[in-house]
C-alpha cells in the first residue's frame, strides 16, 4: 500500500521551531508574568519548560514523519535493489538454452585404442556419452515429488574413452594460460603434461608463453617443450611457469603458429575471454579443416562460471581471505571505535566476500556487486554496529559500488570495464563520517587491507591441487577422444562437458535468495531495505537527550 509522502523537517525548520517557542515563551513571561504574581525563579523555570516542551513537540512530529514515510529517492533506490536482486537471481536464462544448445562438438572418427586403459586396473572405459540433469532439484511452483518438477536439460559427463580420435605416438599437445594468475596455474601445467605424457605417450606437449602472445607470429619464437622433469616440482609455487597476457590475438596468426608446430590438441586455461578467443581459434582451424581439437580448463578466481559450482583457485582464496579478515578484526577490536575493512576478488560476483564472511564469523558488513546499496546504508549498518560494538569489520568485493564516483571510464586489454578502487573510496567515505561524528565517535579510526595480489600468487591448498588434477585428467581423456570446443566444469559433484559457447553467455552471480547469502545475513548487521529503523532509533536518542538536558536545567533552575 503507498503510504502518502510528507516532506520532512529540515535542520532550519527544526530551529524555527526552537526560536519560535522561545518567542512565545518570553512573552508569556512578560506580557502574563504580573498576573500571576510569580518570582524570578519560577517564572525562569516555566519559560525553559515551556520551550523545551515544545520542542520536543517538533522532534515528535518529525519522528511521525519520518516513521510514517520515506523520502522519494529512498523509495526508488528501494525500487533498484528490488529489481537488481530478481534480475540477479535469475542470471542464467535457462529459458533460452536448449539441449542442442549443450550438445558437445566432437572431431569425426574414433578409431585409435585408448593405450591408458591397459594400465588402470577395474576402470570401465566406455564409448557411451551419459549424462546427468542441468539442475536435478524441483522447479519453483512444482511439487517436489512429482518427477515432472526435474529439468529436462541434461549435460554430457566427462569421462575416459575406450576408442579415442588421435594417435598418441602422433599427437603434440599444446597448452597455453591467459589472464591473471591464479592458484593451481602450475598444478593444472604438470597435471595435463604427466597425463599426456604417462598415460598417453604422445609425441610432444608445447607450452606457449605468455599467453596468446606466444601463438602470435610475433612470440611463437619463445614456445617451449614440457618434459615430465620440467614439471616435476612446479606445483610448490604460485604463479605460471609459462607467463600470461590480457588481449586478443588474430586468430589466423595463431593457427599459423598451431600448424606449423604440428599441434593437435590445445588446451586453453583462462576465463571467459580466453574461451572466447578459443572459440576463434577453433572456427579458424574448421574453416581450414585443420584436425585440431581446442578444449578449454576455466580459469576464474571469482568461481562465476556459468554451469560450475567451483573452479580452481577459488578455495584457496577463500582460506587466504579469511585470514585478512582475522588480521582486520584484530585491528578493529584493539581500537576505541576502530573500522577494518577488507577489500577482495570480485568484480561481477560476491562469492568470495560471502564464503570468506561466512567462513571467518567475523565481518559485520559483507558488499558485493549483486546488492547494491547507498553510502548512507552502509554509514547506517556501520552506526547500528557501533550500538552493540565498539568495533565493525566490514568485507567489501572489488565490484561493489561502482557507481559511487562514475566509475573510472575505458577497459582493459581483455575488455573488462575498469573498475574504480572502491576499497580506497570506501576507507576515505568511512573515515569522513566518523570525522563528522565526532563527539560520538571520538577516536575512530579505519584500517584499510587489500590482500588481492597475495591471494593470486599463492600455491593452492591441497584439496584445490586435487580438484586442479581431476580436471586436468578428465580434459585430457576427453581432448583425445575428439572434444572440441568445450570447457570442463564441476556441476553438482560431476564433471561435465560444457560448449564454450554457453559457458561464456552469461557470469554466474550470487543468489540473494539462496543459502548463502541467507548465512551471511544471519551474522552480519542486517541489510534492510530502508532506513527507516536507524532513523528512528536516532530519533529516539536525540529525544532522550533532550530530556536530560531540560531535567538539568530545571533543576539548575530550582536551585536559584
Amino acid at each position: 500500500m503507498a503510504s502518502k509522502e510528507v516532506r520532512p523537517y529540515s535542520n532550519l525548520m527544526l530551529n524555527a521551531h526552537f526560536f519560535f517557542a522561545l518567542l512565545l515563551a518570553f512573552s508569556f513571561f512578560f506580557f502574563c508574568g504580573s498576573s500571576f504574581l510569580c518570582s524570578l525563579r519560577h517564572r525562569l523555570i516555566l519559560t525553559v519548560s515551556y520551550a523545551c516542551n515544545a520542542l520536543v513537540r517538533a522532534k515528535k512530529k518529525i519522528k511521525a514523519t519520518k516513521t510514517l514515510t520515506t523520502s522519494s529517492n529512498q523509495i526508488m533506490e528501494n525500487r533498484l535493489r528490488d529489481t537488481s536482486r530478481v534480475v540477479r537471481s535469475h542470471a542464467a536464462p535457462l529459458n533460452e538454452v536448449t539441449q542442442e544448445d549443450l550438445r558437445v562438438e566432437r572431431l569425426h572418427g574414433r578409431k585409435y585404442m585408448n593405450p591408458s586403459k591397459k594400465h588402470v586396473m577395474r576402470e570401465e572405459f566406455s564409448d557411451k556419452i551419459e549424462h546427468i540433469m542441468h539442475d536435478p532439484r524441483p522447479q519453483e511452483g512444482v511439487h517436489s515429488e512429482l518427477p515432472v518438477s526435474i529439468s529436462p536439460l541434461l549435460c554430457e559427463l566427462a569421462a575416459p574413452r575406450q576408442r579415442i580420435h588421435f594417435n598418441p605416438p602422433e599427437t603434440v599437445v599444446g597448452i597455453v594460460t591467459c589472464g591473471g594468475i591464479c592458484p593451481g596455474l602450475n598444478d593444472v601445467i604438470r597435471s595435463l603434461t604427466l597425463t599426456a605424457v604417462n598415460a598417453y605417450r604422445v609425441k610432444r606437449v608445447i607450452g606457449f608463453r605468455f599467453g596468446y602472445w606466444g601463438l602470435s607470429k610475433k612470440g611463437s619464437h619463445t614456445a617451449m617443450e614440457l618434459y615430465r622433469t620440467s614439471v616435476t616440482s612446479i606445483h610448490r609455487y604460485g604463479g605460471t611457469i609459462l607467463g600470461s597476457s590480457r588481449g586478443p590475438q588474430d586468430p589466423s596468426e595463431m593457427v599459423d603458429t598451431l600448424e606449423r608446430l604440428g599441434v593437435n590438441i590445445l588446451f586453453t586455461v583462462g576465463g571467459d575471454g580466453t574461451q572466447r578467443g578459443a572459440l576463434k581459434i577453433a572456427e579458424e582451424a574448421k574453416r581450414r579443416g585443420v584436425n585440431l581439437a581446442v578444449f578449454g580448463i576455466p580459469k576464474t578466481i571469482d568461481n562465476d562460471l556459468s554451469f560450475s559450482h567451483r573452479t580452481f583457485g577459488f578455495e584457496t582464496a577463500v582460506d587466504k581471505a579469511v585470514e585478512a579478515v582475522r588480521a582486520a578484526y584484530a585491528e578493529a577490536i584493539s581500537l576505541n571505535y576502530g573500522v577494518g575493512v577488507v577489500k577482495l576478488m570480485g568484480r561481477d560476483s560476491g562469492f568470495i566476500a560471502a564464503e570468506a564472511a561466512v567462513a571467518s564469523a567475523q565481518a559485520n558488513i559483507c558488499l558485493v556487486p549483486e546488492n547494491p546499496i547507498s553510502e548512507d546504508i552502509v554509514m547506517a549498518l556501520i552506526q547500528r554496529r557501533f550500538e552493540t560494538s565498539r568495533s565493525c569489520v566490514i568485507i567489501v568485493a572489488e565490484g561493489f559500488g561502482q557507481d559511487w564516483e562514475g566509475g573510472t571510464g575505458g577497459h582493459d586489454a581483455s575488455g573488462n570495464k575498469k573498475l574504480t578502487d572502491i576499497g580506497v573510496v570506501l576507507t576515505k567515505r568511512i573515515q569522513a563520517w566518523l570525522r563528522k561524528n565526532k563527539e560520538r565517535y571520538p577516536s575512530g579510526t579505519v584500517k584499510y587491507i587489500d590482500p588481492s595480489y597475495m591471494i593470486r600468487a599463492c600455491p593452492p591448498s591441497a584439496n584445490d591441487a586435487l580438484f586442479c588434477a581431476t580436471l586436468s585428467t578428465l580434459a585430457m581423456h576427453e581432448a583425445m577422444a575428439g572434444a572440441t570446443n568445450c570447457i570442463i566444469a564441476l556441476r553438482y559433484n560431476s564433471y561435465i562437458l560444457v560448449p564454450i559457447k554457453v559457458a561464456t553467455s552469461v557470469r554466474r552471480v550470487l543468489d540473494l535468495r539462496g543459502q548463502l547469502w541467507r548465512q551471511v545475513r544471519e551474522i552480519t548487521v542486517g541489510l534492510q531495505d530502508d532506513v527507516r529503523a536507524f532513523k528512528e532509533a536516532e530519533v529516539r536518542r536525540e529525544l532522550e537527550a533532550i530530556s536530560l538536558v531540560r531535567e538539568r536545567l530545571i533543576g539548575q533552575l530550582s536551585k536559584l
